[in-house]
């Protein structure tokens, strides 16, 4: 599949159907795409043949699990400021660690943005310890106190300006989130997440692909297809992980602008304008992430919207400023991708 020019015009009703209604519920059972070929009207063999192509042309960033760091361990929004003449080569050693799973360069004083996730607060810290210690940079962080909304699926077989321009609400509620969560994993468990983290095998049986991998190991005996499906159920259950589909590469199928705007809201207010915000379809990321003074930063509510065009994302981020948050607020534009993957874990057994 080629994506020169409008990618739309490249695909067919059937695609359109797997790449919108896919992106999470994908069936958890011995044969998936069976089930979801019988869902859009085709075969097996055809849904399996699509999936791989809208993987291999960059439509699909992956195939799997999308985890849910906060639950499963601790994870934290980290900031430097690097000096433009070291810009490259601190990107270059924050993201050799394996757990920094996103990086972005945004327009701003603060302007390298990293995500670290790891199995436990005290591995989280010390890994940012390291990346002081090893850049010279001090860090910014900002663990998430309180999630509001966080999706970022959303239909892109569309003309929509904005991320879910067509839809009317979202659901919202506000969920404390604890630094020191382990998840309280069995083994087999941890395994399982420590599998999938990259995505689930690209076949037609994955589960049983992933049941033959863990016995491989030789640490769980004998593993059935049943066991993983089981496993994967009650991790999903357990908010461990969030969704299960094909994760969409925004910046390819045309929502190449996104802005991360950070407000200071009186902290009696906090909650209710989150939620209020939240619940707005436009606002793909909503959360409370703590002021840190000493280092003159004074914001505590995070928002992100997502846009093909950046008038648009500019328009959508007035009319919050205007109806729903009016307050000191900056907008922090990604100007440049330096990593990208899913949530990444050397040990879950901490």
């Amino acid at each position: 599949m080629s994506l020169e020019g409008d990618w739309r015009d490249r695909i067919d009703d059937v695609d359109a159907r797997l790449i919108d209604e896919y992106q999470s519920d994908f069936p958890v059972e011995a044969r998936p795409f069976r089930a979801v070929a019988d869902a859009i009207g085709t075969t097996e063999a055809d849904a399996f043949e699509r999936t791989t192509e809208l993987l291999e042309a960059g439509v699909f960033r992956r195939f799997g699990a999308v985890l849910n760091p906060p639950v499963i361990g601790s994870s934290t929004l980290a900031a430097v400021s690097a000096p433009d003449d070291r810009f490259d080569e601190i990107a270059e050693t924050i993201n050799a660690y394996q757990q920094v799973n996103h990086n972005y360069r945004r327009d701003h004083e603060w302007n390298m943005w990293f995500v670290v996730t790891a199995g436990s607060r005290g591995k989280r810290d010390a890994i940012l310890a390291e990346i002081e210690a090893e850049t010279g940079c001090e860090v910014l962080n900002l663990p998430m106190l309180t999630d509001y909304y966080i999706d970022l699926e959303f239909p892109v077989v569309n003309d929509d300006r904005f991320a879910r321009e067509s839809l009317d609400s979202t659901d919202v509620s506000a969920t404390r989130i604890s630094e020191n969560a382990t998840g309280d994993l069995s083994a087999f468990d941890a395994a399982l997440l420590l599998a999938i983290q990259d995505g689930f095998p690209v076949s037609r049986t994955p589960y049983r692909d992933l049941a033959d991998d863990l016995a491989a190991t030789g640490d769980h005996g004998d593993v059935a297809v049943d066991d993983v499906t089981a496993a994967i159920e009650r991790l999903r259950d357990a908010n461990c992980i969030k969704r299960i589909g094909c994760v969409v590469n925004h910046v390819v199928t045309g929502f190449r602008n996104n802005c991360m705007v950070v407000w200071s809201v009186p902290d009696d207010e906090l909650d209710a304008r989150g939620e209020a915000v939240g619940a707005l379809p436009y606002v793909t990321l909503c959360y409370h992430r703590p002021r840190r003074p000493e280092l003159d930063w004074e914001y505590n509510l995070f928002t992100m919207i997502h846009g093909r065009e950046a008038d648009v994302v500019d328009a959508k981020i007035d009319e919050l400023a205007t109806d729903h948050l009016p307050y000191e607020h900056e907008r922090l534009y990604s100007t440049e991708t330096l990593k990208q993957t899913g949530a990444q874990y050397e040990d879950l057994m901490n």
